[in-house]
């Protein structure tokens, strides 16, 4: 819950991300307004305990996150851990930004940034980004994120990458949009589990196409297919 009396202010959002460092486990959240991102750790996952402070601010004016620092993903590759999270720059323009960090806890931001910019005009994420969910597999890194259209319709995108920092869309279309009542309007915030050639896929759904409220929320599940890696397809 937030503290009311703390940079998180009476907002705390679900959106968060966890891993296991050493011998504790972090949960990467956002939190206050503008939203930044804070972390807390925990022994055992039951007691947990937060930063006193963000450990993501938001960058300097005119940066790609000087708005908003958001929807984090955290994954380990090698000696680095890099989050995944959206940028919100003066523009209110959302794109997908990626920082490194050894410890979990002091963050460097890629100059490179953002790493996947909006889509084309009348495209399913022509309006914004967010909500990545990243893992490597069939030697690439692949990324799951939601896209917002201009009538506030979210679906989800599929990217690739082969180092982590220049991304490219699987294609100008959507990979998994809803096809049910419950869902029509709203396919958001993926988390995924790899099974070999299989990525299973939990995502929220909604019918009402608002970016955050009122949407009559449920949990889906699809699974996304990655053999052969040429032809990804998606079985709900």
């Amino acid at each position: 819950s937030p503290d009311p009396g703390s940079w998180e202010g009476r907002y705390i959002a679900a959106n968060g991300s966890a891993l296991e460092v050493g011998s504790e486990i972090f949960y990467w959240y956002q939190s206050g307004d503008p939203p930044r991102i804070g972390l807390a750790r925990s022994m055992d996952g039951r007691l947990w305990r937060k930063d006193s402070q963000p450990v993501l601010r938001l960058g300097p004016r005119g940066s790609w996150d000087e708005g908003a620092a958001a929807d984090p993903c955290v994954v380990r590759y090698g000696e680095y851990l890099y989050m995944f999270y959206l940028g919100d720059d003066r523009a209110r323009r959302q794109r997908l930004v990626v920082a490194r960090s050894r410890d979990g806890t002091v963050w460097w931001k890629h100059r490179r940034n953002p790493v996947l910019e909006l889509g084309d005009a009348a495209a399913f994420d022509e309006q914004g980004l967010g909500e990545p969910a990243v893992w490597a597999s069939h030697g690439r890194y692949w990324m799951l994120y939601t896209g917002r259209d201009r009538a506030e319709n979210r679906r989800l995108g599929l990217a690739w990458s082969t180092d982590g920092v220049t991304w490219k869309r699987w294609s100008g279309n959507a990979v998994l949009a809803g096809d049910r009542p419950w869902n029509a309007k709203v396919v958001c915030d993926p988390s995924v589990e790899v099974e070999g050639g299989r990525v299973q896929v939990w995502y929220g759904g909604g019918d009402v196409a608002h970016p955050a409220e009122n949407i009559h929320g449920q949990i889906g599940r699809a699974t996304l297919f990655l053999e052969p890696a040429e032809t990804p397809t998606v079985k709900k």
